[in-house]
């Protein structure tokens, strides 16, 4: 079964492209770091990004529900990001790269646990805040330029997901999907 990656910054419409994508028959694996940011806050922790733990709190749970697909599922699978996208998160926060972040993106990069070709999701000239997503616009674009050069020098191949009409967007990651399954 072939397992791709879309990534992107926060707000720039992932999850919804992955909602549509379920709703035709894919396996969707949703995104860590929202969940864990929940957590967090649950726990009484403001702004849990700031601890460089967070970091590896991500990564756990990536890793959890990365191992909870089963290895006969059909159909293809698409990632709301991977630890690729935690190695771009601890590069915009500044963070060094964890021992554990180091030893899993080699991991994932070295046993082909996604396919090479990625879909970067561009922004949609807007960020929506919401209690997990606190980032400007400006810093939006910021990082989404970390998300690009991160996944380039590991190698991916990115397909761009120009801003439009959510339909758009999802057919042209089915396409592309069919087009390099041939």
């Amino acid at each position: 079964m072939p397992k791709y990656v879309l990534t992107g910054t926060p707000g720039a419409g992932k999850t919804s492209v992955l909602r549509l994508l379920e709703t035709t028959g894919h396996t969707v694996v949703e995104e860590a770091a929202t969940d864990a940011i929940a957590l967090a806050h649950a726990l009484g922790r403001e702004d849990p990004w700031q601890d460089r733990t967070f970091i590896d709190a991500v990564l756990a749970l990536q890793r959890r529900r990365q191992d909870a697909v089963p290895a006969t599922t059909p159909h293809t699978v698409f990632f709301d990001r991977s630890p690729v996208c935690t190695l771009a998160l601890s590069r915009y926060l500044g963070f060094p790269t964890s021992p554990l972040l180091a030893r899993e993106v080699d991991r994932v990069v070295a046993e082909g646990v996604y396919e090479q070709t990625a879909f970067l999701v561009r922004n949609q000239g807007f960020v929506r805040r919401t209690a997990a997503r606190r980032i400007s616009m400006e810093d939006s674009l910021v990082f989404e330029r970390v998300h690009e050069r991160t996944y380039r020098e590991l190698g991916f191949d990115l397909v761009e997901v120009p801003a439009g009409p959510l339909a758009d967007r999802a057919a042209l990651v089915c396409r592309t999907v069919e087009r390099l399954r041939r």
